[in-house]
């Protein structure tokens, strides 16, 4: 098995099917903290004050940037909420589990 950080998002145009539930939990066992709820995944980010938080909020965009896939983000002082859909299917795709690999990776960092 790949480790997800270690994979790059491939292009999703709506053209495939979205990930089965059996398929999504054996990629969300890779993940730390991440919960499957209605066809997306989700985790809060918890952080010291508000300039941390930014800063946070800042990498994740860059890292959607990079990889072409972007998340829905609740920012507050201290904390961030992630949730990532592929919303050109409808459902979860492996692009997801590898961007929140990524964030996860990015924050434990």
């Amino acid at each position: 098995m790949i480790e997800l950080t270690n994979q790059k998002c491939k292009p999703c145009e709506g053209l495939v099917a979205p990930l089965t539930v059996d398929a999504a939990a054996i990629l969300l066992q890779q993940l730390d903290g991440w919960q499957l709820q209605d066809n997306q995944i989700n985790k809060c980010y918890s952080f010291k004050n508000y300039y941390q938080t930014m800063a946070f909020v800042n990498a994740v965009a860059w890292i959607s940037h990079r990889e072409d896939h972007h998340p829905d983000m609740v920012v507050g002082y201290n904390r961030c909420d992630i949730t990532y859909t592929t919303h050109a299917i409808g459902g979860l795709s492996e692009n997801d589990f590898i961007c929140a690999a990524k964030v996860d990776k990015l924050f434990n960092d």
